[in-house]
């Protein structure tokens, strides 16, 4: 099957190019391209009062679209930001420290840079202590990461719900997300590779004790500027990095007060660019207009990984460590992570060819997104056979 004429303009503009890096930079579909049309569109129709439509439709039907994939149905308990650093930033700061002295963060040695480092460098100036579970090994992670998380240890904890560097997946976000606490400690969990890739990742009881960050960059394939945050009620209700998109008209407070208001958008910065939410929310249409849900997609995804897996003794990428086997019946990452001290070359040789993927270190990531079909993973395995 293939769904190629979804993403026709994305395709048309290189044709020769093999993209396998959808897990990284995912091409856009047509129906972005209509999205940020309508934005520039009601720009210029609407001028100052395309406000009104933003907040008053354009942002609600988005928050629709995110509650329905985590599978929470809370729309009120999203907001929206143009990265999750942004947010990062509002939720450690605004994190209740129990014990005095710096807040103390529990996390993870495989999570993404905007984390890593931006933790790091607090860490650096004293403002946090950091305690990081190695995610290696990989079999026994989620027991030894929820071990410490249980320990009364931490004020704020957060993991990768998958993990951006190997695709191997934190299995128990439910159980997690009971040590949450209003007074501390706070769990936030990092789902920018499970929002859309894993079905409803969010369900449950999950949703009234956890922070949930995602966006639009990579499955939702509405590109960058739509990160989202899953903020549950009670919850850092007065955060103290704000911006007036947040303030909120109390009749009830004294003059020169700073006011919040009670829903998710209590976390919200200045002014923004709306265009991803026009780019997402038209994307969303289309999925469901095509009747492509997550779960479908992710059985195309999981066909053509397949189709490369028994492919591999012919390339040699067979001697690589593949880090997130296809195996069990359980979710899988849209990727496949391949750890070899060749990695950083084969992806060089790939991208002379035309073939994008991706690598960090030592770990070749090959993505796969519904704009691929058989014909084009022939034609990766075809090239995976000519490296050395």
């Amino acid at each position: 099957m293939s769904f190629k004429d979804l993403f026709s303009r994305s395709l048309s503009a290189d044709p020769d190019r093999l993209h396998f890096a959808a897990h990284s930079h995912h091409l856009w579909p047509d129906a972005s391209f209509e999205g940020q049309t309508e934005a520039w569109n009601d720009a210029a129709r609407l001028a100052d009062r395309k406000w009104d439509k933003v907040m008053g439709e354009v942002w609600p039907e988005a928050q629709a679209h995110v509650s329905r994939e985590l599978g929470t149905g809370q729309s009120d308990a999203v907001v929206f930001s143009s990265n999750t650093h942004d947010f990062l930033i509002r939720l450690v700061t605004a994190a209740p420290r129990r014990q005095g002295g710096p807040l103390r963060v529990l996390t993870t040695d495989g999570e993404f840079h905007s984390a890593r480092r931006q933790f790091a460098r607090w860490e650096e100036e004293g403002w946090i202590k950091v305690e990081r579970i190695s995610a290696e090994p990989f079999d026994s992670f989620t027991e030894r990461y929820s071990s410490r998380a249980r320990s009364g240890d931490h004020d704020l904890i957060f993991v990768s719900h998958v993990l951006f560097g190997s695709g191997r997946i934190f299995g128990a976000v439910e159980e997690l997300a009971t040590l949450g606490r209003p007074g501390g400690p706070w769990v936030v969990v990092d789902g920018y590779h499970a929002f859309m890739a894993i079905d409803a990742p969010f369900g449950g009881s999950a949703s009234s004790t956890a922070f949930y960050l995602g966006g639009g960059y990579k499955y939702a394939m509405a590109g960058e500027g739509c990160a989202f945050l899953h903020a549950p009620a009670g919850f850092a209700p007065r955060p103290p990095v704000t911006g007036w998109y947040a303030e909120f008209e109390d009749l009830s407070l004294p003059p020169g007060s700073v006011g919040y208001a009670k829903d998710a958008t209590r976390l919200l910065g200045a002014t923004f660019d709306p265009s991803a939410l026009y780019r997402f929310n038209s994307v969303q249409r289309m999925l469901q207009a095509k009747g492509l849900l997550t779960s479908e997609v992710s059985h195309h995804v999981e066909q053509l990984q397949r189709q490369l897996v028994e492919a591999l003794d012919r390339t040699p990428l067979s001697r690589a460590e593949l880090l997130n086997p296809l195996s069990g019946s359980g979710p899988h990452a849209r990727f496949l992570a391949f750890r070899s001290p060749d990695a950083q070359r084969w992806y060089a040789d790939l991208k002379s060819a035309n073939c994008m993927t991706d690598v960090r270190g030592d770990v070749l990531r090959i993505g796969f997104g519904i704009y691929q079909d058989a014909a084009d993973v022939d034609r990766l395995v075809a090239l995976l056979g000519r490296l050395a």
